[in-house]
């Protein structure tokens, strides 16, 4: 019998390629989200509307629904992961959960890279409200409470689930354009402004990587119960990262290094460097590799398809890419002052 799937999100990013894949290799595709993102997916998958954050939307708009497998990408508080539990908790095979590196972000006294064991430990207070900082700790919260709840429905009732923790994912329908921005940048031909600290190792992941991990719970039965780290072999940092890109696109690196301080305070972060941040996961991917057998596909390999896809696509250069004049302004100062980095 086909099994029937669910895909809670499924129209923006890694949703909207795991809809593609699932309903290409004949299973019964159902998407619920809001319905507010358009998308090209193909005839023949249903579609349910409610509001994930709504109990009362979720469970009208399920009722009577009996599905194999749930996939849920938007998955950002405790109450939605207990909305989930209550409403899949007794009739479905596996339900994977999408999770964030950032639940180790929020920890404290940990060394990169972070491995499934380092979860459990002393959490870090609250920063400033509604600084940006507090904004990404507050993220990381709250993936940890729906991992919470996920592990002691577990405990209590075998509840089905599996938790995938990712990094920064790459993909061309990244909606926050994180790739797209050094990206363009580099096409341009100006330089980089990048903060002095932190100098963290990028540990990322292809998007289509993801999908493939997915697509192994599905078609088995290994990891109930369990968290994996799902992320590239490599670690590279900033600089070599910024380089490679460039070298794979045939342009220029070129990175101005300035005090993080001054970023901020010229509006120039994140978005000038987007990998720069503090809050980027670096995750040890060994265990996924050993019980899951998940591969991934090379740094440069991966990078080279993106670049493709961005070389091919009518680009509409996003938000985060308006103030350029004025980073080209900035690091023509620092030039002038001598304190850049070497381009």
């Amino acid at each position: 019998m086909t099994k029937r799937i669910l895909i809670i999100g499924g129209t923006r990013n890694m949703g909207y390629y795991l809809s593609r894949r699932v309903h290409a290799d004949g299973y019964d595709l159902t998407l619920l989200n809001r319905g507010l993102t358009k998308d090209d997916l193909p005839r023949g998958i249903h579609r349910l509307h409610a509001d994930r954050s709504n109990h009362k939307q979720m469970r009208r708009a399920l009722l009577a629904k009996r599905f194999d497998i749930v996939v849920d990408f938007v998955l950002y508080s405790g109450d939605q992961a207990q909305t989930a539990i209550d409403l899949f908790g007794d009739h479905v095979e596996r339900y994977i959960a999408i999770s964030s590196g950032q639940v180790y972000l929020v920890r404290e006294g940990l060394d990169r890279p972070f491995y499934e064991d380092d979860y459990a430990g002393r959490l870090m207070p609250a920063p400033k409200a509604h600084s940006y900082a507090w904004e990404e700790w507050r993220y990381g919260m709250q993936k940890r409470e729906v991992e919470d709840r996920l592990a002691e429905a577990w405990r209590q009732k075998r509840f089905p689930h599996t938790i995938l923790r990712l990094p920064m994912v790459n993909s061309v329908r990244d909606p926050y354009s994180r790739l797209l921005n050094y990206y363009l940048r580099l096409r341009d031909g100006g330089p980089i402004l990048v903060p002095l600290t932190p100098d963290y190792a990028l540990n990322q992941v292809y998007a289509l990587d993801v999908i493939e991990a997915i697509m192994r719970l599905i078609e088995t039965d290994a990891g109930l119960g369990a968290a994996f780290n799902i992320a590239q072999d490599e670690h590279i940092s900033h600089a070599d990262f910024v380089s490679l890109l460039a070298e794979v696109m045939g342009a220029k690196a070129c990175c101005v290094y300035a005090k993080r301080s001054d970023l901020v305070a010229n509006g120039f972060l994140p978005d000038c460097s987007t990998f720069s941040e503090h809050w980027m996961s670096a995750l040890d991917n060994s265990r996924a590799k050993t019980e899951l057998g998940i591969r991934y596909t090379p740094l440069r390999e991966y990078l080279a398809k993106l670049v493709d896809c961005f070389d091919s696509l009518p680009l509409t250069p996003p938000l985060t890419y308006r103030r350029r004049h004025a980073e080209l302004q900035f690091a023509a100062e620092l030039a002038g002052q001598a304190q850049t980095g070497a381009c």
